[in-house]
């Protein structure tokens, strides 16, 4: 059964959810995590550097951890990296333990919010644009399938996007 207290965002990078979760945490008054600043907080070094240091695996199998252990607490907005959704076990934790919501975008509009970054490293090449397109080929079919809620952000405001997402929850009986 879904424990429909918890909320977890879902999506490319760039699809905002971290802006969104963060305020949707607030208008729900539930805690916001992100996965990506929880890695952080608990290794003291940045994402990049994981990369970097460690390859993508490791940085995959932290995330893996932190996803089994965040979903089990209750009353939570949860922003995922965009990538948590490759592996099987992720799916089923977030699919059992809370609303997945999809936060779709445009590579177009990825691409215009990641362009003044250098903390995200899959995007660290000549053809940032084709990296984008090739996870999108993969990833998009996985957020679809797990998605309960979809909202595209592409284009619109958090609040907008937040506003989208409570009354989804609202119409069916979620919040």
């Amino acid at each position: 059964m879904i424990n429909s207290r918890n909320v977890f965002l879902i999506g490319p990078m760039g699809s905002g959810k971290t802006a969104v979760g963060r305020q949707l945490s607030r208008e729900l008054n539930m805690e916001f995590l992100d996965i990506d600043e929880e890695i952080q907080k608990r290794t003291g070094v940045d994402i990049r550097f994981i990369f970097e240091k460690e390859g993508e695996n490791r940085f995959r199998e932290r995330e893996k951890a932190l996803i089994i252990e965040l979903t089990q607490l209750n009353n939570i907005v949860l922003a995922t990296g965009g990538g948590s959704i490759l592996d099987t076990q992720n799916r089923e934790h977030l699919s059992a333990h809370g609303i997945v919501v999809y936060l779709k975008t445009s590579v177009k509009q990825q691409l215009y919010r990641t362009r003044n970054t250098n903390s995200r490293p899959l995007l660290m090449n000549d053809n940032p644009e084709n990296v984008l397109a090739k996870l999108m080929k993969t990833r998009g079919p996985l957020y679809e399938k797990i998605a309960n809620i979809s909202v595209n952000t592409g284009g619109k405001k958090v609040k907008t996007v937040v506003g989208h997402i409570k009354t989804s929850l609202q119409e069916k009986n979620l919040i």
